[in-house]
């Protein structure tokens, strides 16, 4: 299955939200014409400062007024994805799959597993051991020991006729400190991780992009093919 990849850099939050919905109402339009095959996009960016509440999330997850927040140069937005709160930085490779997900997946719970196991094996191509924590979506290290199980990939996502958009937020430079400010997922008891502190070293994130862009391809079995943000932004 074709899909357009799209890196679109640094991109404020709410105009990759906004972007994403454009996308993803093609996508179900064309479905309900029977357009074969639908458009399907896989698009990377980075975001400023953000946090983001999800659906089934609590405010009380943030622990910043709205005062620290701009000391902090942050913005706290509410969204339409799964999930609780987490925070979006400079850093951190977020990806959003719009994918017509019929003959691909069984279910969600299928489209989000494997979308995990390509972030897991991102992570093992860098010495980094990470796996799946039960009852809880994204990917995490040492689940084995509670007192150290930490995430370094969070996971939130969209569906809708079977179309699906958000997606995940990998930890490759992330400064850390922002995930202080709140109960990341919900979660009061496990902390957060990123790649470059896994290895004590910052990470070629140009890198991480390209071996996880491939991995993504493999699992879902994507051709994927560059498209233009400008082209997208047309759409």
């Amino acid at each position: 299955m074709k899909a357009g990849f799209c890196d679109l850099g640094t991109m404020e939050y709410q105009s990759a939200w906004e972007l994403q919905e454009r996308l993803f109402s093609g996508v179900i339009a064309q479905k309900k014409t029977n357009t074969e095959p639908t458009d399907n996009f896989l698009l990377f960016c980075e975001h400023p400062h953000v946090y983001t509440l999800g659906k089934s999330g609590s405010e009380s997850n943030l622990l910043l007024n709205a005062i620290q927040l701009q000391a902090k140069d942050a913005v706290f937005v509410k969204t339409n994805r799964g999930g609780d709160i987490t925070y979006h930085g400079p850093g951190q490779i977020v990806g959003y799959p719009i994918l017509n997900l019929e003959g691909l997946v069984k279910g969600a719970r299928e489209y989000i597993e494997k979308m995990e196991e390509a972030i897991i094996e991102t992570l093992a191509a860098y010495g980094i051991v990470s796996e799946r924590l039960e009852g809880a979506t994204g990917v995490w290290l040492d689940t084995a020991k509670p007192e150290r199980t930490r995430k370094i990939c969070a996971i939130g996502v969209r569906t809708s006729h079977w179309v699906s958009m958000h997606g995940f937020a990998l930890n490759v430079n992330t400064d850390l400190r922002y995930f202080n400010y709140i109960n990341p997922c919900g979660f009061t008891d496990k902390a957060v991780t990123s790649m470059a502190a896994e290895l004590g070293k910052d990470i070629d994130t140009e890198e991480v992009k390209h071996l996880l862009a491939a991995r993504l391809a493999r699992i879902y079995g994507l051709d994927l093919v560059s498209v233009s943000k400008s082209e997208l932004e047309k759409r």
